[in-house]
């Protein structure tokens, strides 16, 4: 640096640059205190020690919506861009100088995780800007509130504490919430009222919110649940039928859990419970009339009272229709009889029967055609052993295909009758309690033996009676014959026709034809078998035994001979 008296232009330069920090350094960059000078339009004029002035926009020196009340001879701290620009002027910045500041004071507000004041004004995808004295920062959209906020008008532009939630100065992102601050400030307000409130206390509140599952309750700063089921003890499909948001509401305060800082209320248990005495006042057996509130796949529920329900099973629906979807049966708000089956007061049940409010009526088909009754039907079914027949009183019948035909196996004889065909049927028997008929159709043919045991009284037969039996019917596998006139009707095999082989033939008989055979046994339905190879067999036997032996030396024939003519003589 010069010494003498009259310093050079260089020398001057090397003073300058001496108190601005040096010639490189110098104010860019930098955050300097400049005096308003001037303010001309919307413009401020601030002299911050250079040879030129800088302009700086008042907008920048007001907070945002809000007018700047800068005047001249104001001091104010500016950041300096650029010392000198094309047109000679300095680079001024205010929101420069304030982001600067800013920042210093957030980090540190940060790094103490501190609440910091910001100001909403501006909207971006995603979100809302936020005004953080200077330093601009970045509110999701879930950030706003507690709960989703669809105008939030009214929080723009007005001063509010936000919470940062995270810093990045060399990027110059800054995010922070609202709603932790919400949060933060309701828990307080919670844990401050939950300790005055108890479990059974009764209290008023007013209805903020309604859900599917119940409805929001603001007891005076803090909430509490008030469940669909825990409304009334009626049936409520949906809260929206008792109550409505705004409404006051008076409720007991079930259940408080204080970890979890959440309360369950009840409207209901502040009615009289009707489920007491329900034991006495629903005996077994009785007979109500209630309406049907709601069907499911396994039943349908029926209201007897406010608040007093009972399930119809769908076993309990109907006597005759099985397997159908109860609301094939009964439609909801329909008045109906039932009976009390069984009564829980412990567990809130009650087991109601329809069916059994109704006649029974395997019960009403028994009075009315007792066993050995004739009906007539329509076949229904035909299954692999069997025939289901539809009867008077919409029940069904089965004809095992043992009771179908005489003479022939049951598959052949399931064969004989098909779906749709109107058929007689004798009734064999009735179990009431089983819901079951049983059927017979072969028992309808003349001569069949008697429904309920023994036989034909025209034809009264035992085994090893001989009989004059009719031909009624001539087949391959044998005959179907009747013994006497009027007399039970049974079978004889081919094989049974005769001992001999040309006798064995069925041909060799018609119609109407009679000849003598023996009864060798009954099948299940007690109908007789006859065969006359056995009855020959059997009187062979008797002429041997009765006029002569093998021992004699007389021949068969001889025998025979002897035996036809001690029969001529008697």
């Amino acid at each position: 640096m010069a010494t003498t008296a009259f310093p050079t232009r260089d020398d001057f330069a090397a003073m300058l640059d001496e108190s601005l920090g040096g010639a490189d350094g110098g104010f860019e960059g930098r955050v300097v205190k400049g005096t308003v000078t001037a303010i001309e339009n919307d413009l401020a004029v601030i002299d911050i020690g250079l040879k030129s002035e800088g302009r700086v926009a008042l907008r920048e020196f007001a907070m945002p919506g809000q007018k700047s009340d800068l005047k001249v001879g104001d001091e104010v701290e500016v950041y300096v861009d650029r010392v000198e620009n094309a047109n000679g002027e300095t680079m001024l910045s205010r929101d420069r100088a304030r982001r600067e500041a800013a920042w210093d004071r957030l980090e540190e507000e940060f790094n103490k995780e501190a609440r910091v004041e910001g100001v909403i004004f501006g909207r971006v995808k995603g979100g809302f800007t936020v005004d953080l004295g200077g330093a601009v920062a970045f509110l999701p959209g879930s950030q706003v509130d507690i709960r989703p906020v669809r105008d939030v008008g009214p929080l723009m532009d007005l001063p509010q504490p936000f919470q940062i939630l995270k810093m990045d100065r060399r990027r110059g992102n800054i995010v922070v919430s609202r709603r932790a601050i919400l949060e933060e400030t309701r828990a307080e307000q919670r844990s401050g009222l939950i300790q005055n409130l108890e479990e059974g206390q009764i209290i008023e509140g007013a209805v903020k919110n309604i859900t599917d599952y119940g409805a929001f309750v603001d007891l005076g700063g803090i909430d509490g649940l008030l469940h669909v089921t825990d409304m009334s003890y009626k049936r409520v499909n949906h809260p929206s039928e008792v109550i409505n948001i705004g409404d006051t509401v008076k409720v007991q305060i079930i259940r408080i859990n204080r970890d979890t800082q959440r309360i369950s209320l009840g409207m209901k248990q502040l009615e009289s419970d009707p489920w007491e005495g329900v034991v006495a006042k629903y005996p077994v057996g009785a007979k109500l009339s209630g309406t049907v509130t709601n069907i499911t796949d396994y039943g349908a529920f029926v209201e007897l009272e406010a608040g007093i329900e009972g399930l119809v099973h769908v076993s309990e629906m109907s006597w005759v229709k099985k397997n159908v979807h109860p609301g094939k049966i009964v439609s909801t708000s329909q008045e109906v009889d039932v009976i009390v089956l069984e009564v829980d007061s412990d567990k809130r049940r009650i087991s109601l029967g329809l069916k059994q409010a109704q006649s029974n009526p395997w019960g009403a088909f028994a009075d009315e055609h007792p066993v050995g009754s004739v009906v007539e039907g329509e076949v229904k079914n035909a299954t692999e052993f069997g025939l289901f027949v539809g009867l008077p009183g919409d029940v069904d019948g089965m004809v095992h295909m043992s009771d179908i035909a005489w003479g022939i196996s049951g598959e052949e004889a399931l064969h004989l009758h098909r779906k749709g065909e109107a058929v007689q049927v004798v009734v064999l028997d009735v179990d009431v309690e089983k819901e079951r008929i049983s059927l017979g159709i072969k028992q309808l043919e003349k001569g069949a033996p008697a429904v309920g045991g023994g036989v034909a009284a025209a034809g009264s037969v035992k085994k090893n009676d001989v009989v004059t039996v009719t031909v009624l019917e001539v087949r391959d596998n044998g005959l179907e014959v009747q013994a006497g006139d009027d007399g039970a009707t049974g079978f004889i095999k081919r094989a049974d026709l005769g001992r001999d082989r040309d006798e064995q033939r069925a041909e060799r008989y018609q119609v109407g034809q009679k000849f003598d055979a023996m009864v060798i046994g009954f099948d299940r339905s007690k109908k007789p078998n006859f065969s006359v190879k056995a009855m020959q067999i059997a009187e062979e036997k008797q002429a041997v035994a009765q006029y002569g032996s093998s021992d004699s030396g007389a021949s068969l024939g001889d025998i025979l001979g002897e035996a036809l003519k001690a029969g001529k003589k008697d």
